[in-house]
């Protein structure tokens, strides 16, 4: 079996270390995956995922010069479908921008709307009294 780049393929765990796994592939190869190539998610330790002797799947991502086989778990999962565009831009949640009546909002309401007024008009002064002062152009 000729093993070609983008071929997924079943594996065995045989070592790892922090910076990835080594896996034994078909036909007595072996490869390694990074660690940033395990899982869709931070790993801060491999061993969180993966074990000595483990199967998984994999998939072939490089072939170098010198016969080294770079692998990714994360791209060997099936791919996950994403929506059209303009099926992306219907699903997002609609703001709200009219006013609530004041009567009715709870006081966590009314802080969180001082609090964003608050912080735009003082980012609005602030880049107003840097502009006028000359600040950014001085060195």
């Amino acid at each position: 079996m000729e093993l070609a780049v983008g071929s997924v393929l079943e594996g065995k765990v045989t070592g790892i270390t922090k910076f990835g796994a080594f896996v034994s592939l078909p036909d007595g190869k072996s490869g390694m995956v990074h660690i940033s190539e395990v899982a869709n998610s931070y790993v801060n330790d491999i061993k969180d995922f993966l074990s000595d002797g483990q199967q998984v799947k994999v998939k072939i991502i490089n072939i170098d010069k010198e016969g080294r086989i770079n692998l990714s778990i994360k791209k060997a999962l099936i791919p996950v479908v994403s929506p059209a565009p303009h099926e992306r831009r219907a699903a997002r949640p609609q703001r709200d921008n009219r006013q609530k009546d004041p009567a009715t909002m709870t006081f966590e309401d009314k802080l969180k709307v001082f609090m964003q007024d608050s912080e735009s008009r003082m980012a609005d002064i602030k880049h107003n009294t840097d502009r006028k002062s000359g600040s950014r152009r001085r060195k």
